[in-house]
């Protein structure tokens, strides 16, 4: 698999965008938090967050025992695009609604 195809696989799944865009709202979070909020096994988690890390896109802190993971200003900015792409595609999906709802009550 080229580094193109991997990249564009892991971007342009539901999962890495969601965890890029939890990870975004707040400055750290433990990764069995971000788990729980985009509903996923925390060993998926884990390894989405090592490729993300290896990418440079989350940086893993530790206090203590405690691990907690965050973006860094590259994942940020990644966030920002993802986060702006998906209102985009809410406006659309509103959009398409529309028409439809016209139509149903045309035909009444």
């Amino acid at each position: 698999m080229t580094r193109k195809t991997e990249l564009e696989s892991l971007f342009l799944r539901k999962k890495p965008v969601k965890l890029i865009v939890s990870l975004n709202a707040e400055k750290k979070k433990y990764v069995t938090v971000v788990a729980k909020e985009i509903d996923c096994t925390y060993s998926h988690v884990v390894k989405l967050l090592d490729l993300l890390k290896k990418l440079g896109i989350v940086n893993y802190e530790k206090e203590g025992r405690v691990k907690f993971v965050s973006l860094t200003e590259e994942g940020k900015e990644i966030a920002k695009i993802f986060e702006s792409l998906l209102k985009r595609f809410s406006k659309l999906e509103t959009q398409i609604e529309k028409p439809q709802e016209k139509q149903t009550e045309n035909k009444k």
